[in-house]
């Protein structure tokens, strides 16, 4: 969903936490069915790999050649490692129950980590106009999506929101 598209949605602290509980579900369904009935242990990865194509389809003849947004702003989330952490612990525990724990805690502590290399880039701060900001949301004050509420991705002036967690007055 939204949470997942703009760059400058993916610094906040909601990203880490929506993108990785919605995200769960449909490799989940698929690692069991491929479990269950076939046990093969690579459900989640190809579900994921699937998902990860299609994203970026969706994103590139959609958002690129649609509406012409740079691709570096909308790129889908890395879940393959999330993927893979699910797969193993199902192998290894052959629990159901189990990997629902253990698994999906894993999927999610290694969902922010494995986006790192791609995000960081995007939390260098710059000044422009006097502001400062992180790049993420210097390019999100700069193409404006007009079906985007502005009190969801207004840009505070000199807040460092997104290096010190917290809106500071």
């Amino acid at each position: 969903g939204d949470w997942d598209f703009w760059t400058d949605w993916k610094d906040r602290r909601l990203w880490v936490t929506v993108v990785p509980i919605v995200a769960v579900t449909f490799p989940a369904a698929v690692q069991a069915f491929a479990w269950g009935r076939y046990r093969l242990p690579w459900g989640a990865t190809v579900c994921v790999l699937g998902l990860l194509f299609g994203e970026w389809v969706n994103r590139y003849f959609n958002f690129w050649g649609w509406t012409y947004f740079p691709v570096n702003f909308v790129f889908p989330s890395q879940l393959i490692p999330s993927a893979i952490i699910l797969d193993v612990v199902l192998l290894l525990s052959n629990s159901y129950t189990f990997t629902a724990i253990a698994g999906a805690m894993g999927w999610g502590l290694i969902f922010y980590p494995s986006n790192w290399p791609v995000i960081a880039p995007l939390h260098v701060p710059v000044e422009y106009n006097g502001m400062m900001m992180t790049l993420a949301d210097l390019q999100g004050y700069h193409y404006v999506r007009t079906g985007t509420p502005e009190y969801i991705r207004m840009v505070e002036k000199g807040t460092l929101r997104t290096f010190g967690k917290d809106v500071a007055p």
